[in-house]
C-alpha cells in the first residue's frame, strides 16, 4: 500500500509554474501598469465562466489599464519566452522521478497554452485548457476535466495553485490545494484556505510524497 499523501499533482501554469509576470511587465513597458494588467487579466477570468477567446480578454484587461488592445497581440507573439519560476523543474522532476503522474489545468486557449507548458521544461501527462474544457477557472468543471484525464480521485490529487482565485474551483471541485505565492497576492473573500502556502516549490515533494 502506497504512503504517499497524494498520488497526482495538478498544476496552474501561468502563475504557478511560469514567471508570467515578468513578460507581461515588459510589454506593458512599465512594471506597475504590467502588473495592473495582469491583475484585471485575472479578474476578468475570475467572473467569465464559459470560455470566450483568451486573446480577447487579455486584450480588454489591456484597455481597462489604459494599455492599447495591441498588447494583447505583442504578448501572443513573445509566449515562447516565458521561464519557469527558480526550482520549478527541479521539483517536477523529483515528482516524475518517483513515477507521481503531473498534469496542467491552465487558463488560456490551446494554441498557447500548448506553447507555454513547453517552457516548462519538464513534459507533463495531461495539459487541460481553457479553451478545450469549454470554461475558464475558478469553474469547477474545468478541474474535473483534468482529474478525469489523469485519472485520480479529487481526494488523492493535489492541485498547485498559483492565482488564489484558483482556491474557489479548487474548492468546490473537492481538490486539496498548495499556494505556490511567489506575486504577494490576496485571496478573494469567498476563497477557501489552502493546505499550504509557499513562497517556492522546493517543498512541494516531500509534501506529496509523505
Amino acid at each position: 500500500m502506497s504512503t504517499r499523501r497524494y498520488d497526482a499533482v495538478l498544476f496552474d501554469l501561468l502563475t504557478a509554474l511560469l514567471d508570467s509576470w515578468t513578460l507581461w511587465n515588459a510589454v506593458a513597458g512599465d512594471d506597475d501598469l504590467g502588473r495592473r494588467w495582469r491583475a484585471e487579466y485575472l479578474r476578468i477570468t475570475y467572473r467569465t465562466g464559459g470560455y470566450r477567446p483568451y486573446e480577447a480578454l487579455v486584450a480588454e484587461a489591456a484597455e481597462a489599464v489604459g494599455l492599447p488592445r495591441t498588447a494583447a497581440g505583442q504578448l501572443d507573439e513573445r509566449y515562447g519566452e516565458l521561464k519557469p519560476w527558480p526550482g520549478v523543474p527541479q521539483a517536477l522532476r523529483a515528482l516524475a522521478a518517483a513515477s507521481v503522474p503531473l498534469g496542467i489545468v491552465t487558463n488560456c486557449s490551446e494554441r498557447l497554452g500548448r506553447i507555454a507548458a513547453g517552457c516548462v521544461g519538464v513534459d507533463v501527462a495531461v495539459l487541460v485548457t481553457a479553451e478545450r474544457a469549454g470554461f475558464y477557472k475558478p469553474d469547477p468543471r474545468t478541474y474535473r476535466l483534468g482529474l478525469r484525464e489523469i485519472g485520480v480521485a479529487a481526494p488523492r490529487c493535489l492541485f498547485v495553485a498559483g492565482s488564489p482565485y484558483d482556491l474557489v474551483g479548487t474548492g468546490a471541485a473537492g481538490l486539496p490545494t498548495y499556494w505556490h505565492d511567489r506575486s504577494g497576492m490576496t485571496a478573494p473573500p469567498d476563497a477557501p484556505a489552502p493546505l499550504a502556502r509557499a513562497t517556492n516549490l522546493d517543498g512541494l515533494p516531500a509534501f506529496v510524497l509523505g
